[in-house]
Parts: structure tokens; C-alpha cells; sequence
């Protein structure tokens, strides 16, 4: 029924404006629209819809993730731009905050200004 339909994500801010910069600046995505609501971005041809919302518990899991060809390139350039990767007890990354699944594949975890948990998988 959905499969051939495109896919719009959601991620809630109560600080539209660090959102706004955040997504746009610091990740690179195209700002499409704003209004009193929300902010949509461009993200690979998926929209990104950054709902304004009153309030705001972030969750203790990853909401958004994208696949990444080589993701110690990607985290250092979070790095430079101020944004430093999580690093969990439970797991074994490295100094930048990369853990390498049991499967080989490798991923780190950042936070959005409200602190939704984002992600990179190589």
C-alpha cells in the first residue's frame, strides 16, 4: 500500500531556531520550508520535518540514522563543527565514539541541540 510512496521523518525541537541551525548548517541539509509549525528539510530525498512541539523528553534511542560510506570522515567533520559523538559503558568504541557491531558494521551516535539521538552506520 506505502511501499511505492514517499517517506517523510519526524524529529521534535523545542528550540526551533538551534534546530534550524543545527540541521541546516551543521548537517547540510536544504531548508524547504518554515512556518509556525515546523521546519522541513531536504535530507536525500526523504523530507525531514522538524515539528515545533510544547515540550520534549528525548528518548533513549537512536530516531533518525543515516548510512554513511565512511563514517571516521563523517565524525571527524562533526568534530570540526562542534559535535562530539556519545560514548556508551555498554559498549566498545574507539576514541572518537565508533563501536563496530558483532556483524562488522560500524556506528556512532550524536545528539540534535534538544537531544534526540541521531546516528551513522558505514
Amino acid at each position: 500500500m506505502l511501499a511505492d510512496k514517499e517517506l517523510k521523518a519526524f524529529v521534535p525541537t523545542i528550540m526551533p531556531d538551534k534546530a534550524k541551525t543545527f540541521y541546516q548548517d551543521i548537517l547540510g541539509l536544504k531548508l524547504l520550508s518554515e512556518d509556525n509549525y515546523a521546519l522541513e528539510f531536504n535530507a536525500n530525498g526523504v523530507l525531514l520535518r522538524v515539528t515545533f512541539v510544547p515540550e520534549l523528553k528525548p528518548q533513549g534511542f537512536t530516531v533518525l540514522g543515516w548510512n554513511v560510506p565512511d563514517i571516521l570522515n563523517e565524525v571527524k567533520s562533526l568534530n570540526k563543527k562542534g559535535i562530539v559523538c556519545e560514548k556508551y559503558s555498554f559498549l566498545d568504541q574507539d576514541d572518537l565514539g565508533i563501536w563496530t557491531s558483532p556483524g562488522g558494521s560500524k556506528v556512532a551516535w550524536f545528539k540534535d541541540p534538544d537531544g534526540n539521538i541521531l546516528s551513522l552506520t558505514e
